[in-house]
């Protein structure tokens, strides 16, 4: 699957899903692909005068990330409301990127069966 896929698989599959599990390697590529689009587009944006082009993808994106930022806290056996963890400055915005990057757990669990069990 290509780094686009993910991406595609987020906005497309799951926009507004909130439940069940994702990978890392499913939300780190749709942040990535995610960052690059925000970036080009809020550059054609500034480049046509229409500034706000970036703010409306933006908020087209805020449901799609939001549900695969709590898809993923769920791989790691937490409830989504830990996204909130990240509004303590600076302290939990590094404790949030710390358990979208921690391994999720091996087997099902309460959030649903493992999405690599899935993938293989």
């Amino acid at each position: 699957m290509g780094f686009f896929d993910w991406y595609l698989k987020c906005v497309k599959g799951h926009y507004a899903d909130f439940e069940g599990r994702a990978r890392r390697t499913e939300y780190w590529m749709f942040f990535l692909v995610n960052l690059i689009i925000s970036i080009v587009v809020g550059l054609i944006g500034r480049a046509i005068g229409f500034e706000v082009l970036g703010s409306l993808y933006g908020l087209a994106m805020l449901v799609p990330g939001l549900a695969v930022g709590v898809r993923r806290l769920h791989d790691t056996g937490r409830t989504g409301w830990w996204w909130l963890i990240a509004l303590i400055p600076v302290i939990g915005t590094i404790w949030i990127i710390v358990l979208f990057a921690t391994n999720g757990d091996q087997g099902a669990n309460q959030y649903g069966p493992d999405p690599k069990d899935a993938a293989a």
